[in-house]
């Protein structure tokens, strides 16, 4: 029995211990299947978190967009129909907008100008190119080193022409009242043969390359610089009151040069140079003046003669002047040594300085009008030049009760 009673015990024991054992498995187990329910809660609620907070995401930058989607149109964003809830539900722009589209139908365009700035831009398929060559304008320094070897180079040779070549290529601008200052300034230094040369060359390149206005700037400034000039030529005062009788008789300076420093000359050096000026204006008509400098007037272009011949019947007071010309004009004529063009030439620079000889010489129109005529007559000019005669214009005049007329006015 009491074996019996152990195998019994310790079976029940056995049993008890078995049971206990599927006990814990089973509390295993039910703690696991918990803690996967909640770790299902804990990833389902952040699944909603996250959708909440993009749907979140979504709305505010709708909200912020310039084009706000009406309802039912999600997912239609290659559609060009408006989104903006106002439309017909036509496509933009009529079907000429979008990528790849040309425009709508029949739409003209403007010739739009080629932009120089754009990156594509080539000159070279815009057109015909012109190129033109700018010169800049000297300074002070550019000037004297480009203008005096050109004025040395002339006492060598004497040809005004070749001066004005090289002058035409410089951009004198506004310097040009400097190209006489420096030509008389170079001659006041050097001989006589020079100032006669820088005479002719002012002559000749007045109403080309310089007017008679930039002229009288330059020999403005040599009488104000003549205190200065006398250091180095002590001569200087009456040298330059001849070049101022010269260019007045080859009408290159105004003839109210001199009447414009009356009473207003306070340098002794500068009233010795302009009443020398008058003096030689006084004594000697214009013509003579080109033997101020002691050379011969020969020496002169044949074009320079004959204007001073017929000056000479301007201004003379003698009834056979114009005849005693007008034969020796129809014997240089004949004789060849006058040519067509010299003749033309030196007439027609007499019809330009006009205006300043008739100061001089009141009745100079109507004595140019016969001289003229004269000329024509013996064959020594010819029809047109004549014709191009210059005469006096007509001006208004008041008669005594007031009222205008013309009048023209016959000298």
């Amino acid at each position: 029995m009491a074996s019996e009673e152990k195998q019994y015990l310790a079976a029940a024991k056995c049993i008890q211990t078995e049971d206990g054992n599927e006990a814990a498995r089973a509390g295993v187990l039910v703690s696991r299947e918990e803690e996967l329910h909640k770790a299902r809660l804990s990833a389902k609620a952040k699944r909603k978190l996250r959708k909440s907070s993009s749907r979140d995401s979504d709305s505010s930058h709708e909200s912020f967009s310039d084009s706000i989607e009406a309802p039912g149109t999600k997912g239609k964003m290659g559609d060009k129909k408006s989104r903006s809830g106002k439309g017909r539900g036509l496509p933009k722009k009529g079907g000429a907008g979008g990528k790849g589209v040309w425009g709508a139908a029949v739409q003209v365009y403007d010739v739009e100008q080629p932009d120089i700035h754009d990156p594509n831009y080539d000159d070279d398929k815009q057109g015909e190119t012109v190129y033109q060559t700018v010169v800049p304008e000297l300074d002070d320094h550019e000037f004297e080193k480009a203008v005096t070897p050109i004025i040395q180079e002339y006492f060598q040779h004497g040809d005004t022409k070749e001066v004005a070549t090289l002058l035409a290529q410089l951009n004198l601008g506004s310097k040009r009242s400097k190209l006489p200052f420096l030509c008389v300034s170079m001659a006041l230094e050097g001989k006589a043969s020079h100032r006669e040369l820088i005479s002719r060359l002012l002559a000749d390149l007045t109403g080309k390359r310089m007017s008679v206005e930039d002229v009288a700037s330059a020999f403005d400034q040599l009488l104000g610089d003549l205190p200065d000039l006398v250091l180095d030529t002590p001569e200087a005062p009456q040298m330059l009151g001849q070049f101022i009788a010269r260019a007045m008789a080859d009408h290159v300076l105004p003839t109210g040069f001199l009447d414009s420093y009356k009473g207003k000359v306070d340098c002794e050096q500068v009233r010795v140079s302009l009443d020398k000026a008058t003096v030689l204006l006084s004594m000697n008509r214009g013509v003579r003046l080109d033997n101020v400098w002691g050379v011969g007037g020969g020496l002169r272009p044949v074009k320079q003669l004959v204007k001073e011949a017929v000056v000479m019947v301007l201004e003379s007071t003698s009834s056979n002047v114009s005849d005693l010309i007008v034969k020796l004009l129809k014997c240089f004529w004949e004789s060849g040594f006058v040519t067509l063009d010299q003749m033309n030439r030196g007439f027609k620079r007499v019809f330009t300085a006009m205006p300043d000889i008739s100061l001089d010489a009141p009745n100079s129109y109507s004595t140019l009008k016969s001289f003229v005529n004269h000329c024509h007559q013996q064959g020594v000019i010819t029809k047109a030049l004549q014709d191009q005669c210059p005469t006096r214009e007509a001006k208004p005049a008041v008669n005594e009760d007031g009222s205008n007329c013309v009048m023209q006015v016959d000298q």
